[in-house]
């Protein structure tokens, strides 16, 4: 290549640059439960563009892979998605920040400053920028516990309390008609975007997008538009969207279903098509590999969404895969002759045979809603059970995880109970691989949802186990055996079980480490046993109070919070704890959380300032 490409190419990438900076710069604020990420990452790469804008005099030219960071970055930034579906895919989505963070480290460490003709005050911004870098790259991000607690209680229960409901609203900023209009339209251009398959979450999703819905118009009855808009919209019939009609009858469909060859058509209609000895596909006229019909649930749900935001009939209801008959002429989503094969292999079949059978069902189970009722009803939940004492680890690996995907409905948790799961988990939990181990602490979290299985998680002696998950796990880990934690403590036998078994001097080390991204949780967890009387005991004696009052001080609103309740349960009876608050200067920080914390938190620095108060007060007596 020579020297005048060389420059027309350098020219081209520095275009790119300063078109990827510029569409950052002009992107929407950022709503979600990304809000800080997201502003960390425009910000930098905002303060990017002076070193771009001299690049353009200078002879030197920049290495592709900076081009494709920010490339990368700009992707991010405007990967939209539903708010909900985000809340549900939390961690998956912040590796792609982290991703993206690394990617750009990586390219400014490759740029030779020293080469460049940069001004100094461009050189030392950006020598500033690169260390903020540097520093996000090593830094775990940290999520919202109340979020975890809100949003797995809210796909739990039926009729969810509405205080529950409307924590999430406002945390999801699904707070008006016009929000869950745009929260709609996002899911149809999800599933569009993924080509009918958007994920695993797209039934929690939907799920909870209808209990929140039924919130926001009940509290919203009169939709928000004009008297001419709503004379508009009552004369005028909704357009159905292209991808709602079936191919063949061009209707809306009601019973949508995919064939081989990933098409969706109305199932009356493919039916009628099969039945006349077709055996091709009608849109792409390619041939079936086979004749099975897969339900399209995904795009069913989307259509009834559409439909009631439309005022248009909804689809009526179609039989599931367990009232079938098989002879109908529709195949189910749910095989039973399959399923029962890989029974079979789980029952009798060698250690290789298990571990293909026991990945299959987790898969299975995973995937949709009809498949973890259609593998409980068939058997498998004993079955799954026996292998958890499995001597190989992959086995028992399989067997945890699809135990945890299949306690995700609420009819299968009593099964996996009544089986004598607990036992079992709680050794794979003691003794399994990594992955084994947090999975187990995710399928206890899901099985203490009911009350009842707090108390026999906890006798199992799962406690213990989790402690030392918290200590020694992966991040994930981490996060899994805090939740789990933090649930079995509502029940209050297990919050002595925590204690006595050290919970305090682990919790203590998080929240102490602000770069570990535990401080959330830890502080979760301290504020519910410091309402048992040997939690607040143990926590006493783990000087706590320095840090406390650095979180009032400086944490964020949930934290301050719980930060407040702990010090409230120390200083209560405690004047010790109550003088050593006062020496540390946490008046000047409760008397502001007092006027600009959450209400739980004004309440808690209230009871604590009046505390403080009586000191002065006893104190002048004295004098």
């Amino acid at each position: 290549m020579g020297p005048k490409e060389d420059s027309q190419e350098g020219e081209l990438l520095l275009s790119r640059l300063s078109e990827s900076t510029k569409a950052i710069s002009e992107l929407s604020d950022c709503r979600n439960v990304f809000k800080k990420m997201y502003g960390n990452l425009v910000r930098r790469a905002k303060l990017l563009s002076p070193l771009f804008e001299e690049l353009r005099d200078s002879e030197e030219g920049l290495d592709d892979d900076v081009v494709k960071a920010f490339e990368s970055l700009r992707l991010v930034l405007r990967y939209e998605m539903s708010y909900l579906s985000q809340a549900l895919q939390r961690e998956k989505i912040a590796q792609k920040f982290h991703l993206v963070t690394e990617q750009i480290e990586a390219a400014l460490s490759e740029i030779h400053y020293d080469k460049l003709n940069l001004s100094e005050e461009v050189r030392e911004q950006i020598e500033l920028v690169h260390a903020q870098f540097q520093r996000a790259k090593g830094r775990i991000d940290t999520f919202d516990l109340q979020l975890d607690i809100d949003l797995a209680t809210a796909q739990k229960e039926k009729e969810p309390d509405p205080a529950v409901l409307k924590r999430l609203s406002e945390k999801l900023h699904l707070k008006t008609i016009n929000d869950i209009k745009k929260e709609s339209l996002a899911f149809h251009e999800m599933v569009i975007s993924s080509n009918g398959d958007p994920g695993d979450c797209f039934e929690k999703m939907s799920s909870l997008f209808k209990k929140i819905k039924d919130r926001v118009l009940t509290e919203n009855p009169q939709v928000e538009t004009s008297e001419g808009e709503k004379g508009l919209i009552k004369h005028r019939s909704p357009v159905i969207p292209d991808d709602f009609r079936c191919p063949i009858s061009l209707e809306l469909m009601k019973d949508p279903v995919i064939v081989s060859t990933g098409q969706t058509y109305e199932r009356s209609c493919i039916q009628k098509w099969l039945d006349a000895g077709h055996k091709t596909c009608p849109k792409t006229q390619q041939t079936l590999l086979h004749t099975a019909l897969t339900p399209n649930y995904v795009l069913k749900s989307l259509i009834a969404l559409w439909c009631e935001s439309n005022g248009v009939e909804l689809p009526k209801k179609q039989a599931n895969c367990r009232s079938k008959k098989s002879g109908g002429g529709s195949v189910s989503d749910c095989d039973p002759a399959a399923i029962d094969a890989l029974l079979e292999k789980l029952a009798n079949g060698n250690t290789e045979q298990q571990r293909a059978a026991a990945g299959e069902l987790r898969l299975l189970a995973k995937r949709n809603a009809d498949n973890r009722v259609c593998i409980a009803e068939a058997g498998a939940i004993p079955l799954l059970v026996d292998l958890l004492s499995s001597p190989d680890p992959r086995t028992q690996e399989h067997a945890v995880t699809a135990l945890l995907n299949l306690s995700i409905n609420e009819g299968n948790k009593g099964t996996i109970v009544n089986a004598g799961a607990i036992p079992d988990i709680v050794d794979v939990l003691k003794n399994g691989s990594m992955e084994a181990r947090e999975n187990a602490a995710a399928t206890l979290f899901s099985l203490s949802v009911i009350d009842e299985n707090k108390v026999a998680i906890g006798a199992a002696g799962a406690i213990p186990a989790l402690i030392t998950l918290l200590c020694e796990g992966t991040p994930r880990g981490k996060k899994d055996a805090a939740t789990a934690i933090f649930n079995l403590s509502i029940y209050q036998g297990n919050k002595a079980r925590a204690v006595k078994a050290g919970i305090v001097t682990p919790l203590m080390r998080l929240l102490k480490d602000a770069g570990g991204g535990m401080v959330d949780e830890a502080l979760a967890i301290l504020a519910i046993l410091a309402s048992h009387l040997e939690g607040k005991t143990a926590i006493g004696q783990a000087e706590p109070i320095p840090v406390l009052v650095e979180v009032i001080r400086t944490g964020s609103p949930r934290n301050r919070e719980n930060s407040a309740a702990v010090l409230w349960s120390l200083c209560t009876g405690d004047f010790e704890q109550l003088k050593l608050s006062k020496e540390l200067g946490a008046e000047e920080a409760l008397k502001e959380l007092s006027e600009n914390g959450t209400d739980r938190a004004k309440r808690k620095a209230g009871n604590i300032l009046e505390l403080l108060n009586r000191i002065e007060v006893g104190a002048t007596v004295n004098t």
